[in-house]
């Protein structure tokens, strides 16, 4: 697919509120939002820690079409459908140790 629109980056700001061994979870600036990335994608010379500022480069976000993508789809049912079943033997394996 074409994007019909020149990319326009723009600077986020936010601030480190969690952080995970695999990932960060930040706090965007102005009410943004709220944005986790894997700890590889943080760009870093010093430790990590919450309370750090942080900045990233954005474009906005185009649809690129009509359609929604069957797969991706069919594999968010499918991981429901799996995490609904664990917790179902969970609440099982519960309700028989009582």
């Amino acid at each position: 697919m074409c994007m019909k629109y020149d990319d326009k980056l723009i600077t986020m700001e936010g601030v480190i509120v969690e952080v995970h061994d695999g990932c960060v979870g930040i706090d965007l600036k102005g009410r943004l939002g709220y944005l986790k990335i894997p700890m590889r994608m943080l760009i870093t010379d010093y430790e990590i820690k919450v309370g750090q500022e942080v900045g990233f480069k954005m474009s906005f976000v185009e649809q690129l079409g009509p359609e929604p993508n069957l797969k991706y789809i069919s594999n968010q049912q499918t991981y429901q459908k799996r995490q609904a079943e664990k917790q179902a033997a969970k609440e099982t394996g519960k309700e028989e140790t009582k």
